[in-house]
């Protein structure tokens, strides 16, 4: 097995014959999100993509989950104007920039010749569920969980994976309650192609990854490029371009703002415990001088 001389700060990569591995490191954060993974997830997914020995590419997290999504911590709780959240009034094409070069750099999975497969374990929530969704496969564990959380308040999935992976009457249950699902519902509304024990999630990635690198790159080229021509027929560039722009008013709109200044007084674990828990969830700030 050969590894990177050159290690990027957020994730590894590794090769074993036919097969890479980009392995998202940053478990004492649950391989959180912060500002330089999406591109160093593009540069390996690159780095695979050029690279002729390999044919089929698996992603995967350290630690207990893929990845708990967006660095709250960085983004939320920490007072004041940062990357997630400009000062008002915002620039909301300022705040598309960035997110769309995000939004992109988790799509090069998507748009990269060699086929990716997503190994699910613990989480793989909110901006998380982003990058696994960008996968060609998702293999997941039973117990794990996905989801998009933020669709309560501060965020709009901007890859918009979910409608086209299982149409609008699942998506619109996921999304418009943020709920979590575990990998046996995952599996059985179409979100991932196969659900395993916890135990097996590492044996039955490595034979699907065996499976398809046994294919002729060529193969998998075209096939993987017919699909996603189809895909891109029925409007999915459009979409992730409204849900990228709708996830930056999600952030700077009145209940955007609530939610961020909630973080910063309680932290995020807190603010996160309260917009999921059920309760009705603050629509101005204003409504903070009365907290639950």
């Amino acid at each position: 097995m050969t590894a990177s001389p050159d290690q990027p700060s957020t994730l590894r990569y590794t090769t074993e014959g036919r097969i890479a591995t980009i392995t998202l490191d940053r478990p004492d954060r649950l391989n959180a999100i912060d500002e330089h993974m999406p591109g160093e997830l593009q540069a390996a997914v690159e780095r695979a993509a050029n690279d002729d020995a390999v044919h089929v590419v698996v992603l995967q997290g350290a630690g207990r989950a893929f990845c708990a999504g967006y660095d709250l911590m960085r983004f939320a709780e920490a007072p004041g104007s940062n990357a997630g959240v400009q000062p008002m009034p915002w620039e909301p094409m300022v705040d598309f920039s960035l997110m769309h070069r995000f939004t992109q750099q988790f799509m090069s999975l998507w748009r990269s010749p060699k086929p990716s497969i997503a190994k699910v374990h613990g989480h793989a929530v909110a901006g998380g569920s982003d990058i696994a969704l960008c996968c060609d496969l998702v293999v997941m564990a039973e117990d794990a969980k996905i989801g998009y959380p933020p669709a309560r308040v501060w965020g709009c999935p901007t890859t918009a994976m979910w409608i086209h992976r299982v149409g609008p009457v699942h998506a619109k249950r996921l999304l418009l309650t943020g709920d979590l699902i575990d990998g046996r519902e995952a599996h059985r509304i179409g979100l991932v192609n196969e659900v395993v024990p916890a135990e097996a999630l590492d044996d039955a990635v490595a034979a699907l990854a065996r499976r398809v690198a046994a294919v002729p790159r060529a193969q998998l080229a075209m096939h993987k490029l017919l699909v996603n021509q189809a895909c891109d027929a029925t409007g999915l560039p459009n979409t992730q371009m409204i849900a990228t722009l709708f996830d930056g008013m999600a952030r700077h709109n009145p209940p955007g703002l609530a939610f961020k200044a909630r973080a910063e007084q309680v932290g995020f674990r807190q603010a996160v415990a309260e917009r999921d828990g059920g309760e009705p969830i603050p629509q101005h700030p204003d409504e903070l001088s009365n907290p639950r």
